[in-house]
């Protein structure tokens, strides 16, 4: 089985479930839950790269077996100096074969498909690897081999109720100052600052953090992990998700989604990489049943 898959975050939205979690006051009872809408159209598996461990226990690529991706594809837009040969995609694979005995992971090498979603306004794929876990290396290797060059569904990867991990690249807020970027306190302005209140008072070496200083930089836009989030629904019936007139700065949904509990990192349209989770905190044992989706537009159509 493969453990991620890829969407693009749509928007957020409300609903009403049941509550199924354990130990929870309200098990049993409706709740209201807040939403996010990611819309995941089908993946295309490209290649297989196989993995081995160096000397200082890392991961280092051993060799890889690519596809020839479909026209409609474009794949020059992402791999600039992609060219693909058929003589060389033999001997690659033959070398995959040859060398597994020396691997020790098995990744998917996939991309998007932007074009199935007209709201995101690109042409250009996200291409992302998906390590393959379950049974041995041979296994894996003919299961992935199944795969190449086939539209991959979200559905076939995760499932409802489980939790996952997020990957993502957080809002960008550009050049801030030491206040807003580290929530030091501004200094008292009955005195007469020559040089301003909103600043560090010392650049010395602090207590706590002798080597450090706040300053001024780069605030945002920083890949951030998001862990034990849950999904509550993956669905294709599009028209249980949206609102009238669409998803303000994004549009409709037309293809797979799934239903993200809370809020989720980055801005509308950015792609989101759902994985399994690493260090999960509880297993869900049940499908979330919902009573209400709400489908109101926040742009105020239909309320």
């Amino acid at each position: 089985m493969l453990l991620g898959f890829v969407g693009y975050k749509a928007g957020m939205t409300h609903v009403f479930m049941i509550d199924d979690r354990p130990n929870s006051p309200n098990l049993g009872k409706e709740i209201f839950v807040p939403v996010t809408v990611i819309e995941t159209p089908p993946l295309i598996p490209l290649a297989v790269r196989g993995y081995t461990i160096d000397g200082r226990g890392e991961l280092q690529a051993l060799t890889e077996y690519w596809i020839k991706p479909p026209k409609e594809l474009d794949i020059k837009r992402k791999i600039f100096s992609f060219n693909y040969s058929e003589t060389r995609a033999r001997e690659s694979l033959d070398e995959l074969s040859s060398k597994l005995e020396r691997m020790k992971v098995l990744r998917v090498v996939a991309a998007t498909q932007p074009r199935l979603v007209p709201g995101l306004g690109k042409k250009r794929p996200d291409v992302v690897e998906i390590q393959v876990t379950g049974g041995q290396l041979k296994a894996q290797l003919d299961y992935v081999l199944s795969l190449l060059g086939k539209p991959l569904e979200v559905k076939d990867v995760l499932k409802e109720g489980q939790l996952v991990d997020l990957i993502g690249v957080s809002k960008g807020k550009g050049f801030q100052g030491a206040i807003k970027r580290f929530g030091v306190m501004e200094l008292p302005r009955w005195h007469k600052h020559r040089k301003g209140s909103r600043k560090v008072g010392t650049r010395g070496p602090s207590p706590g953090t002798p080597s450090y200083t706040p300053q001024p930089g780069q605030l945002g836009y920083f890949r951030r992990t998001e862990f034990n989030k849950r999904i509550l629904k993956i669905s294709n019936n599009v028209e249980e998700v949206n609102p009238k007139g669409g998803f303000i700065s994004y549009g409709l949904v037309r293809n797979w989604y799934v239903l993200i509990e809370g809020s989720v990192i980055g801005t509308k349209k950015r792609p989101i990489f759902m994985r399994y989770p690493i260090r999960p905190t509880w297993e869900p044992r049940s499908i979330p049943q919902f009573t209400y989706v709400s489908t109101l537009s926040k742009q105020g159509v239909g309320i």
